[in-house]
């Protein structure tokens, strides 16, 4: 049986959350790897909507044990009210199915914060973050200077950590034009909510070792997608981690070859938050319609979604750089009705054709996407859970769509219900 990894394959919101969900029943361990409370996940379980943001999915399934791993950044406040509002909707959470990375890194006030101000003060030209603190907390991590779970175990130790961690932060507020933070309030704040935390803190890198050993089934979850990536993304309108299923190894102590299945999530059209390039956008009546059809909204901040075809070329490249064995396709339903659908299969960057999205930022501003017309199917393909409850159209559309990524679609999901999917391929399976 294989461990598998689950990924976006496009700008995030593809619908991983469902798809996780879908087969965390099959895994034991559900393992979040990268990103923070920045990606939402919507779950829909018997009539009952469930929305994460930092827990990995598998927590709302009994028996299952949820691990956030080292390449998390954990905002132990969001964690806290997670938690509350989960134990509201009748799941609890123990250290029975929740286990944190000690050497995980810790989001702090001062990191919303400046994350806020720094895209306040940017007007224009800001990034489009969730304001949530990530990428400071992950700068803090690169520097040397975060604050993590294990440091809350001795509180004692803290007043070196902080001084050193305030050095820099209040240089940069002075500069901003804002007040320091006092190392004495930032202790007391940690104090309150190290408990809460601290419960949960384990060397995952060790305890995931031993349940692989154990023939345990893992299945890691990643959050936003590959066109986020820092590296591989359209960087700058990035975010700050690496989202590419080798983070999956780094962002958990498990080593690659942990790893036997990578499944890669995209939808049947493409959505993007934020600011950034997207090529194949229609911001027009189309985008408009293929918008309200989705209920394209942010499932953390309920930020409209930009809308737009499928871009084949930005997929393809996903599956390159994230190895990506097979892609989930969802959201086909949304395109039930249209008499013609539009595919991006390449583009043109300077009058020349090209079949690869550049890397420079100047450039991914220039290129025009190329299309290639497909027709529509009338019938619906809403709920269906096999080919044949499928219009003819509509499968020639996949089929069309898995030629142009080169990747076979190993599962297709045809609603937000769970149930809704049609298997080719079981990613555990060898």
């Amino acid at each position: 049986m294989a461990n598998v990894a689950v990924v976006g394959a496009q700008w995030g919101d593809e619908g991983k959350g469902k798809l996780v969900d879908w087969l965390s029943e099959r895994a034991d361990v559900v393992v979040r790897f990268q990103g923070g409370h920045n990606a939402g996940h919507t779950l829909v379980i018997d009539g009952v909507t469930y929305k994460l943001s930092l827990l990995p999915s598998g927590i709302v399934r009994p028996g299952k044990l949820s691990v956030i791993g080292n390449g998390v950044v954990v905002d132990p406040w969001a964690l806290a009210a997670e938690i509350d509002k989960l134990a509201s909707q009748g799941v609890a959470v123990s250290r029975d199915n929740l286990r944190i990375a000690g050497n995980a890194t810790l989001i702090l006030p001062l990191h919303r914060e400046l994350d806020q101000m720094r895209e306040i003060a940017a007007g224009s030209a800001r990034i489009g973050t969730t304001g949530r603190g990530i990428g400071p907390a992950y700068e803090d991590k690169v520097g040397r200077r975060a604050i993590r779970v294990n440091d809350l175990a001795d509180l004692s130790t803290l007043g070196p950590k902080i001084g050193r961690l305030l050095a820099h932060h209040n240089a940069l507020r002075r500069g901003l034009g804002q007040p320091e933070v006092k190392a004495s309030d930032l202790l007391n704040q940690l104090s309150e909510i190290a408990p809460r935390v601290l419960a949960y803190s384990d060397a995952v890198w060790s305890l995931l070792d031993d349940l692989r050993r154990e023939g345990k089934r893992i299945l890691f979850e990643g959050a936003q997608g590959i066109l986020l990536d820092i590296d591989h993304g359209t960087y700058p309108y990035v975010t700050s981690s690496n989202t590419v299923p080798g983070q999956a190894a780094a962002g958990s102590g498990l080593g690659p070859s942990s790893i036997g299945y990578v499944l890669g999530i995209a939808k049947a059209y493409t959505t993007r938050v934020g600011s950034g390039p997207f090529p194949t956008e229609q911001d027009n009546e189309v985008g408009e319609q293929i918008g309200a059809r989705g209920r394209e909204f942010g499932t953390v901040t309920g930020r409209k979604r930009r809308c737009g075809w499928f871009d084949a070329v930005l997929v393809r490249q996903a599956i390159k750089t994230g190895g990506i064995h097979g892609i989930a396709l969802t959201k086909l339903d949304v395109l039930d009705g249209l008499k013609e659908i539009k595919v991006g299969v390449g583009y043109r960057l300077d009058g020349k054709r090209i079949d690869r999205f550049p890397a420079a930022e100047e450039a991914q501003k220039r290129v025009e996407p190329i299309y290639e017309s497909f027709e529509g199917w009338q019938g619906t393909t809403a709920g269906a859970r096999s080919w044949a409850k499928l219009p003819a159209q509509a499968i020639k559309y996949v089929k069309y769509l898995e030629e142009l990524i080169e990747c076979p679609v190993a599962l297709l999901s045809t609603s937000p219900e769970r149930e809704d999917t049609i298997l080719m391929k079981d990613p555990f399976e060898d």
